[in-house]
C-alpha cells in the first residue's frame, strides 16, 4: 500500500547580518526542526540586512520583528502549526 503524498512545507527565517542576529535566526530554526521534524521538508537561513528578522512559512510572511518585535518561540510554533499541522499538539507550547 502506497504512503500518502505529504504535501511539502518550507520555513525560512531571513536575519540581519549588520546585527548579528545569526544565532537568534540558528536558535529558533533549531526549536523549528525539532517540533516540526516530520511536517517541514525545509527550513533555510537567508542572510539579509537592514535590521530584517522575518519567518515566512511557503512564502507567506508569519512574523516580521519590524511591526511583532521579536518572536518567542512558542507563537512562532503555533503559527507554523496552524499552516503545516492544524490538528498537532505543541504540548505545554499550548498552554
Amino acid at each position: 500500500m502506497d504512503n500518502p503524498v505529504q504535501p511539502e512545507h518550507r520555513v525560512q527565517i531571513e536575519y540581519c547580518t549588520q546585527c548579528r542576529w545569526l544565532p537568534r535566526a540558528a536558535w529558533l530554526a533549531q526549536e523549528l526542526l525539532t517540533t516540526f521534524e516530520t511536517e517541514l521538508t525545509e527550513l533555510s537561513l537567508k542572510p539579509g540586512t537592514g535590521g530584517v528578522f522575518v519567518v515566512r512559512v511557503d512564502d507567506e510572511v508569519i512574523w516580521d520583528r519590524r511591526g511583532q518585535g521579536f518572536p518567542e518561540p512558542t507563537a512562532v510554533k503555533k503559527l507554523v502549526r496552524d499552516r503545516v499541522a492544524p490538528g498537532k499538539s505543541l504540548g505545554h507550547s499550548d498552554k
